[in-house]
């Protein structure tokens, strides 16, 4: 299965690299990559704006699908292990909302403190401090249940809607453009320096939630064998909580919100592989890249000289394929045993 999905990505990524208004074929998209590693292939390009065509806009917007895709699926696969709860997505405690609030905030006052960063820099501050709020809030006696952070999460998304649309309402006509631009999702725009930030965040995340494969198995036993067998369910659940929040907010701060990527693809590498997390973590987030990648390929070819939203292709492929999922497994302990 990993194998697999890494070859799959390796393709589609050169496919990617290549497929555009300016075609490029995938051995000169090799060869560029060979040519930067100092290897000589001998193959050249067949027209004079390729190599800036590639490395200025094609490879960042690669890798940020890339990065993205894993952040987001590697978050729901945490979240749903966490909590045992196959509704459960990075979007539950919050950290979504709290993030748009953050970066429409920046857009209706037009607060410039970062410069070019601002937007994203407020939006991933806004997503951890939401997530916090959320944990803190569903805290008691020095435990947090299952169900209370959920609804703490229920509430606070509300709150966030509200206050996303009377920032809409308070916005001008370019402000409200911007606003339904970012939360619709979208890699158009990406560069090497917003790469460079999401790259170690999402990176140094995944690593960390692989670490917690061992204790998330054990805590599908119930928290109470979890405990007996030395896992410290608080703890555990607070880490998992942080790592997501980190690997949603890096996600979203650039491109805006992606519905459905961290609830559909822990399905589908579930039923492949199984319940386990030592490969259902990593297999979720190859899985993740190569779904965002194909996502994002099809939002700047389907239409000619026109970039679709990615958080729609995803919400509307992700919908339906969820109907059928559901649909599908119901016979078996409601479709989640």
């Amino acid at each position: 299965m990993l194998t697999a999905l890494a070859v799959a990505l390796v393709l589609l990524a050169v496919a990617s690299a290549g497929i555009g208004q300016l075609y490029v074929p995938p051995a000169e998209v090799l060869g560029s990559v060979l040519r930067r590693l100092g290897l000589e292939t001998g193959v050249g390009t067949s027209h004079p704006h390729t190599e800036a065509a590639l490395w200025s806009i094609r490879f960042p917007r690669v890798v940020m699908a890339l990065l993205v895709g894993a952040a987001l699926a590697t978050g729901g696969a945490l979240m749903q292990g966490v909590f045992g709860n196959p509704l459960a997505d990075p979007g539950v405690v919050g950290v979504s909302a709290g993030a748009a609030v953050g970066a429409c905030s920046v857009i209706v006052l037009g607060w410039t403190f970062l410069g070019p960063w601002t937007v994203a820099a407020t939006a991933f501050v806004a997503g951890l401090a939401t997530t916090l709020l959320v944990y803190a809030t569903a805290r008691d006696g020095g435990r947090t249940q299952v169900v209370t952070l959920v609804l703490t999460g229920v509430a606070v998304n509300a709150v966030a809607g509200a206050a996303l649309a009377l920032l809409t309402f308070l916005g001008d006509t370019q402000a409200r453009e911007q606003i339904v631009f970012w939360q619709l999702g979208s890699l158009n725009g990406t560069r090497w320096q917003h790469v460079a930030v999401v790259a170690p965040v999402v990176l140094l995340g995944v690593v960390a939630a692989v670490g917690t494969a061992r204790r998330l198995d054990l805590l599908a036993l119930g928290e109470r064998s979890a405990r007996h067998l030395g896992v410290d369910v608080e703890r555990l659940r607070l880490v998992c909580i942080v790592l997501v929040a980190l690997l949603t907010a890096g996600a979203v701060a650039f491109c805006g919100i992606i519905a459905f990527v961290g609830l559909v693809v822990p399905h589908v590498v579930r039923m492949a592989v199984g319940p386990g997390h030592r490969v259902l973590l990593p297999a979720s987030a190859l899985g993740g890249a190569v779904l965002l990648l194909c996502a994002d390929l099809v939002a700047r070819t389907a239409v000619p000289y026109a970039d679709l939203p990615i958080g729609m292709l995803t919400a509307l492929v992700g919908g339906p394929f969820f109907f059928w999922l559901i649909r599908r497994t119901r016979r078996s302990a409601g479709g989640w045993a």
